[in-house]
Parts: C-alpha cells; sequence; structure tokens
C-alpha cells in the first residue's frame, strides 16, 4: 500500500532524512516513534503528499504521485489520504459533524450521503 524507496530530504545544508525505505502493508498499524528533530514529521509530511522528497520515489496504492500535477494530487489525497493531526484543525463556523463532511464534499459526494457516512464513522 505504502512504498517509500531511498527517499533524501534536506532543507538547505540541513539533510533531515537520509537513504529512508519501508513498507507499510494495507492494514497494517504502524508507529513511528524517534527523538524530537529525527524527521518523523518530514517523513509523514512527504508520505502524506504535502511535500516531496529531494530524490527517492513514494508509491501509495502503487501510484507514483511525483508524476501527478497539483489538481491530480489534490484529488489524490482527497481520495486516498485521511490526515489526523495532533491539534485539531476544524473550522469554528462549522459543526463537528460538518468538518467531518467536508472531504466528501469537495470530492462532489451528495450531502445526504456524506452526513450519513461521516454518522456512521463514528
Amino acid at each position: 500500500m505504502i512504498n517509500v524507496q531511498n527517499i533524501h530530504k534536506s532543507f538547505d545544508t540541513l539533510e533531515v532524512l537520509k537513504d529512508v525505505s519501508l513498507e507499510i502493508a494495507k492494514g497494517e498499524i504502524v508507529s513511528i516513534v524517534g527523538p524530537s528533530g529525527a524527521g518523523k514529521t518530514t517523513l509523514l509530511q512527504l508520505i502524506g503528499t504535502l511535500d516531496t522528497p529531494n530524490s527517492g520515489k513514494i508509491h501509495i496504492d502503487n501510484i507514483d504521485f511525483s508524476n501527478l500535477n497539483e489538481r491530480e494530487l489534490a484529488a489524490f489525497r482527497n481520495h486516498k489520504i485521511g490526515f489526523i493531526f495532533q491539534f485539531h484543525q476544524l473550522l469554528p463556523e462549522f459543526s463537528a459533524l460538518e468538518n467531518v463532511m467536508i472531504p466528501a464534499l469537495i470530492a462532489r459526494t451528495d450531502s445526504k450521503k456524506a452526513s450519513r457516512v461521516a454518522k456512521s464513522s463514528a
């Protein structure tokens, strides 16, 4: 499901990730642990398609997202990736249910269906 091959990520002269490879199977539960500054957040941002590696490849569901344009990447994120942030990122003008429904509505899912799915996920 997720295949990370020899990724490198640096910011200017600071090399954060060096030759990182991992494979995560569908349904597998994985924890990423390490001291502050070890590159955990950078790795998650790369796997979440929020950033790109300087080198190496990341495949999610056999898709190499480095070949997608911004529109395709946004659609890919909407359909394939879910984020749970350490600090909630809810929009205060919407209810909790509406916040959960937003990705489905962006994907043009009928609002009744989006509400039903959001409620069943609780």
